[in-house]
């Protein structure tokens, strides 16, 4: 591993002022901007271009990833590596994918951030690179086992507690640091109001603007205590669509009033816990501008209000490029420059980085943007890059893998912190905790959707594995997200040579043949348990099943405190941080925020 000293001259005699400067100012807020636009002044043009973008990039090493990764690579970016990319567009930040095969295991993905900052600190006046992935926990996380994985932020919601999102974002931030990631793209500081909602769902804390709003703020002090940039998306709020961004352009009916009420309380939270990036959304709100324009190339939006309004100067990132909501209106020629318009900072992920990145140096030199506004955002990135000592310290080395990553201290916590999560909403005649004595023999059937962060999976094999734990016996027979009617007699069958029936649920609608299966199992007068593995709102949909656990999602630190609260192990705790409204009239509730039963 380079010394300190190595690291200072490979920067060519640039970066090195500012990092023997900034370790004076180490324990102050802001670095010194001095000597940040002393460097920004000696940036060419195309060098303070590649600072805006974040960029994804296959393969496991930064210098030799494996040949289906350069093929991709050079399918997508025109490069075969990520030292290449650097070296050809000088990016400020590279983001991390499982799929992009950047995060194999823990010393991997070490060797691979300190491969791309020695490729990027090699070069002429070589910045370090701000590296950064979506670690939500629950359901969206890219660092899976053995680093620890914590329940998702519905669960959070469940648990109500400020201290376990806090804990959360420290222990995750310190497990990321050491894996040279130094931005996370969580919170999700949106609010869920729609159950319909394809998009956010089980990633919001909850329904409540003031309880998200506490666990957003708790969970970026936890983060950014851990040194690691947290992010809270997505601005100016993505709870009640049904529509997902991903795959189209949602439109928010919210009326202003409405907005500074629910969506913007969390951001505004946010932002007074010192939030170090906040993310758009590729989202229409015609309340807050009514240009048809998305809100991540709405200057009303980013400038007047996020920065103007709410008083805003850190960093602001777009959410990925590539998505079909920011798409639709204009060409991905535009949409990065329209994107520096608006007030953003930095570009993520845009489909051809060779078309952005040339659309904004072309911009700049037609005079449609000015290069003292790249000089702004530059600024601010470099900033954060200072605040997080990346001039000092850009590289993480293998000895920190072994004493940060899923240590056994931080997978206890994580276990401790789910079991305040898990919510019993259904236990008729006082069916839960089932009897290893009367209940002894169980199946376990459902859903098995994929695993959502590399996790041990299916669920239906983990929550079996779990209850046998546990002393009863237990078989998995997993019946997927759309069970045939073959399926489904197969189950029935099965149930008859059990003595309880456990169903992992997911996304049940009125017509879903998951909700047949319930209700022919229920019929055959074994006892029932249903655990929802996504989304509580299952339970509107199931009248017929005499037990019903909310476990907000399918890792296995949420399936084994359900199978804690099922076995008695442990009472449960959480409660809904979500109403769910009833299935044949959803003007009325069902179940209320804050709901849930004990032992």
């Amino acid at each position: 591993m380079p010394s300190r000293r190595t690291v200072l001259a490979a920067t060519a005699g640039v970066a090195a002022t500012l990092a023997l400067g900034s370790a004076a100012h180490a324990d102050d807020s802001k670095p010194d901007d001095s000597e940040l636009r002393s460097l920004v002044s000696r940036m060419t043009l195309e060098e303070k271009v590649g600072q805006l973008f974040v960029m994804r990039v296959y393969g496991h090493s930064a210098t030799a990833p494996d040949q289906a990764d350069i093929d991709a690579n050079l399918k997508e970016i025109g490069v075969r590596t990520a030292a290449e990319l650097i070296e050809k567009y000088r990016v400020g930040g590279i983001i991390y994918f499982t799929w992009a095969h950047n995060t194999r295991d823990p010393h991997q993905i070490a060797g691979l951030s300190d491969g791309i900052q020695r490729a990027s600190l090699g070069l002429p006046r070589g910045l370090p690179v701000l590296i950064s992935t979506d670690q939500e926990h629950g359901i969206v996380c890219r660092v899976g086992k053995p680093a620890t994985l914590f329940p998702g932020a519905m669960a959070i919601g469940a648990g109500g507690s400020r201290g376990d999102a806090r804990t959360l974002g420290r222990i995750s931030g310190a497990e990321l640091r050491a894996m040279g990631i130094r931005q996370d793209y969580s919170p999700v500081a949106d609010v869920n109001v729609n159950p319909a909602n394809p998009v956010i769902g089980v990633r919001s804390f909850g329904a409540d603007p003031d309880a998200v709003a506490g666990l957003v703020a708790a969970e970026v002090d936890g983060y950014q205590a851990s040194s690691v940039a947290a992010t809270a998306k997505h601005f100016p709020g993505h709870g009640d669509t049904a529509v997902d961004s991903h795959y189209g352009f949602p439109v928010i009916t919210h009326s202003r009033e409405v907005w500074e009420k629910l969506d913007a309380v969390p951001f505004r939270a946010a932002i007074r816990a010192g939030i170090d990036s906040i993310m758009t959304a590729h989202i229409q709100f015609p309340a807050l501008d009514d240009s048809g324009d998305p809100a991540t190339l709405s200057h009303p939006i980013v400038t007047g209000i996020l920065r103007g309004e709410l008083g805003y100067d850190g960093v602001v990132v777009t959410d990925s490029l590539g998505m079909e909501g920011v798409r639709t209106k204009y060409g991905d020629d535009r949409v990065p420059v329209l994107a520096l318009k608006a007030g953003v900072d930095q570009l993520l992920n845009p489909p051809s980085l060779d078309v952005a990145w040339h659309a904004v140096l072309n911009a700049v030199r037609a005079g449609e943007l000015t290069e003292a506004r790249l000089d702004e955002s530059v600024l601010r990135i470099l900033r954060l890059k200072a605040k997080l000592r990346l001039f000092d310290e850009p590289y993480v080395g293998q000895a920190g893998v072994d004493r940060a990553v899923g240590t056994p201290a931080h997978l206890a916590a994580a276990d401790r912190i789910a079991g305040r999560t898990t919510t019993l909403l259904v236990n008729e005649g006082g069916l839960l905790p089932l009897s290893r004595t009367t209940h002894r023999k169980l199946l376990v059937v459902g859903a098995d959707p994929a695993s959502p962060s590399g996790t041990t999976g299916p669920p239906t094999g983990v929550l079996a594995a779990a209850l046998t734990e546990l002393g009863f016996t237990a078989t998995a027979l997993s019946t997927g997200t759309a069970p045939s009617a073959a399926t489904i007699a197969k189950a029935v069958a099965a149930a008859q040579d059990a003595d309880a029936v456990v169903v992992g649920t997911y996304n049940v609608t009125a017509a879903s043949s998951q909700k047949t299966l319930v209700e022919q199992l229920t019929a055959t007068g074994r006892p029932v348990v249903a655990v929802a593995i996504r989304n509580p709102y299952d339970v509107a949909q199931l009248p017929s099943v005499p037990g019903f656990l909310a476990a907000y999602s399918w890792t296995d630190v949420e399936l084994r405190s359900a199978a804690r609260v099922i076995a008695g192990k442990t009472d449960p705790r959480g409660r809904l941080p979500v109403p769910v409204q009833r299935a044949d009239d959803p003007a009325r509730v069902l179940y209320p925020i804050g709901y849930g039963l004990s032992y």
